[in-house]
C-alpha cells in the first residue's frame, strides 16, 4: 500500500511514541529567523525547497528541527508519486541494506526498522532480506506525516531569477515567490535530465519515437509491449530492471547491449559508505576530490545480483557484450539498430543510459547557468579532456551552494543550493543515496542556518541587547532597568 497506513494498531502505537520523542526534542523548534518583506510587500520565504522526494523531505524536516519554519516545500508530482519509487523505479527491492537510516535524522522511532517492526514484529524484521521498494515509499510518507511537514503537491518550479538581495521563483501555479534561499532537491535527473545516446539518425525530440523508443526514466506502459521484441541500450541496474519488468508483463524478448566486454564486477561505493568518508570527502582539497570521483565514475557500479538473478529467470532475456550501438532509425512500425556487429530489428527500444550532468539543460536556472562554476573550471585542460563527464559536474561550496565562474556576474547564485546527484563530485554521495542522506541533509541545513543567521547578525545582536528578562523579579534584589548601573 502506498501512503500512510491507517487503522494499524502497531503503527498507531508507534506514531504516539514518535510524536512523544519529537516533543522531548522540542520539535518543531521555535522560529528564530527575523521576518523580511519582499518588493511585493509579502513576507519573504526563508527557504524554498524544490522537490519532496527522499532528499527534499528530509531537508524540510531538518529545517523545522533547526527552527527555520518559514519554508515551503513544493513537489511537481501528486501525493504518492514523490521520487522514483512508485514511478520509474522498477526493482522489487532496494539495493541498500535494510538497516540504513537517514530520513529519521537520528530519531529511533522514525527509522524504517521501527516502522517495519510496528507492523511485522521483531521476527518479521529478522526475516526481512531487503526493503521492498513500495514499502520504502510508504515509510517516507509516514515520516512526512508524523513530523508534520507540509508539502505542496502538483506544484513545479518554472524559473528562478535574481531580485535584488533575494531570489524570485516563478511557480507552475502562476505565483511568484521571493525567497532568501532555494534548495534544488529535484532528483537524480535534476542536474541535466535524461542521458540520450548520440546516434546519427536519432533525435529524442522527434515525435516519431512515441511508442517506439522509451527512456527507462520515463513513464512506460509495459502492457503495450506484450509479445514484442525489445532492444535495450545499457546493462546496469535500471536497464536490467526495465527489461525484466517488460518480460514479466509479457514481452517476448529483451536484449541488453553493452560496450563493455562484461558487467562491472565491484561496487566501489561500498568502500566510501562509512561516516568518515561521508563527512570527510567534501572537506578535502580539489585534487583529492577529483581523484576520488573520477576513479568512481570510471569504475562504474555493477547491477545488484538480485537484478541479474531476476533476469536469468526470464527465458526471453539476454546480454550482448562488446556490442555498442552505432545508429538507430525509428520507423513507423519498429526500430532498426545498427551495432558494431550487425543490424537488428526491434518492435521497440528502451534506452537505459541513465541521467546526464549538464547544468545548461536545467531550465529552471537559465538565468544563471552560463556562469555556474563547473569542475572543468578548476582542472587542467588535460584532465578535463581525459574526464569529460566529471568535468561537467558543478563545483559546489561547502554548503552545497552553486558558485560563480566570474565573481559578481550573477548575483544571488550562491543562494541556490544543489541537493541532487549533481553534488556528488563536490560532496560525495550525500544527496541521492540512502547511506549518505543523514550527513548530507544535516550539512545542508546547518549551512542554511549559518547563512541566514550571519546575514541578520545586526538584528540578532540588537534583539540580544534588547532582551529584558527580570530573573530577579521575585527576589528583594530586583532593580528596574532605568535604575541599573551599566548596560544590564
Amino acid at each position: 500500500m502506498v501512503g500512510v497506513v491507517e487503522g494499524d494498531a502497531g503503527l498507531a502505537a508507534l506514531r504516539k511514541i514518535a510524536s512523544h520523542d519529537l516533543a522531548r526534542l522540542n520539535y518543531p523548534a521555535a522560529n528564530w529567523v527575523p521576518e523580511r518583506a519582499g518588493p511585493d510587500g509579502k513576507r519573504v520565504l526563508d527557504v524554498l525547497v524544490v522537490g519532496a522526494g527522499m532528499c527534499g523531505q528530509t531537508v524540510g524536516y531538518g529545517l523545522l528541527r533547526e527552527g527555520i519554519a518559514n519554508i515551503r516545500v513544493i513537489e511537481r508530482e501528486t501525493h504518492g508519486r514523490e521520487g522514483p519509487w512508485n514511478t520509474t523505479a522498477r526493482m522489487p527491492i532496494l539495493r541498500s541494506p535494510k538497516h540504513l537510516t537517514g530520513p529519521d535524522l537520528g530519531v529511533p522511532s522514525l527509522t524504517f526498522r521501527a516502522w517495519y517492526e510496528a507492523q511485522h514484529g521483531a521476527e518479521g524484521w529478522a526475516a526481512l532480506y531487503k526493503i521492498p521498494r513500495l514499502d520504502w515509499l510508504s515509510y517516507l510518507l509516514w515520516v512526512r506525516d508524523v513530523v508534520g511537514l507540509k508539502v505542496e503537491n502538483g506544484v513545479s518550479l518554472l524559473k528562478v531569477e535574481p531580485a535584488g538581495d533575494l531570489l524570485c521563483a516563478t511557480l507552475s501555479t502562476g505565483e511568484t515567490v521571493h525567497a532568501r534561499k532555494v534548495v534544488m532537491a529535484n532528483g537524480r535527473d535534476g542536474s541535466g535530465g535524461f542521458r540520450w545516446p548520440a546516434l546519427p539518425s536519432f533525435d529524442p525530440e522527434d515525435p516519431k519515437r512515441k511508442g517506439l523508443v522509451f527512456h527507462t526514466l520515463e513513464d512506460i506502459d509495459f502492457g503495450k509491449l506484450v509479445g514484442k521484441r525489445l532492444g535495450i541500450l545499457g546493462v546496469l541496474a535500471t536497464a536490467i530492471d526495465n527489461a525484466c519488468t517488460a518480460l514479466e508483463a509479457g514481452a517476448r524478448e529483451a536484449i541488453c547491449y553493452a560496450r563493455r566486454p562484461h558487467l562491472p564486477q565491484v561496487n566501489k561505493s561500498k568502500g566510501v559508505s562509512f561516516p568518515g568518508f561521508q563527512r570527510g570527502q567534501g572537506m578535502l582539497d580539489d585534487d583529492w576530490r577529483w581523484r576520488i570521483y573520477t576513479y568512481m565514475l570510471a569504475a562504474g557500479s555493477p547491477p545488484p545480483h538480485e537484478s541479474v538473478l531476476r533476469a536469468q529467470k526470464q527465458p526471453g532475456f539476454s546480454f550482448r557484450f562488446a556490442e555498442p550501438w552505432l545508429d538507430m532509425v525509428v520507423e513507423t512500425d519498429g526500430v532498426t539498430v545498427k551495432t558494431a556487429k550487425g543490424t537488428e530489428r526491434f518492435d521497440a527500444v528502451l534506452i537505459g543510459t541513465g541521467f546526464d550532468i549538464d547544468m545548461s539543460r536545467v531550465k529552471e536556472l537559465a538565468a544563471f547557468t552560463a556562469n555556474i562554476k563547473l569542475w572543468a573550471d578548476v582542472r587542467s585542460a588535460r584532465e578535463v579532456k581525459a574526464n569529460a563527464e566529471a568535468a561537467r559536474y558543478p563545483y559546489l561550496g561547502r554548503g552545497f551552494e552553486l558558485e560563480e565562474t566570474t565573481a559578481g556576474k550573477t548575483p544571488r547564485l550562491n543562494d541556490i543550493h544543489l541537493f541532487n546527484w549533481g553534488s556528488i563530485l563536490s560532496q560525495g554521495a550525500l544527496a541521492g543515496d540512502i547511506p549518505g542522506l543523514y550527513v548530507g541533509a544535516t550539512r545542508l541545513v546547518q549551512a542554511l542556518s549559518h547563512a541566514l543567521f550571519t546575514a541578520d547578525i545586526e538584528r540578532h545582536v540588537q534583539n540580544m541587547q534588547a532582551v529584558e528578562d527580570p530573573e530577579l523579579g521575585p527576589t528583594d534584589y530586583f532593580v528596574p532597568r532605568d535604575k541599573r548601573a551599566g548596560t544590564l
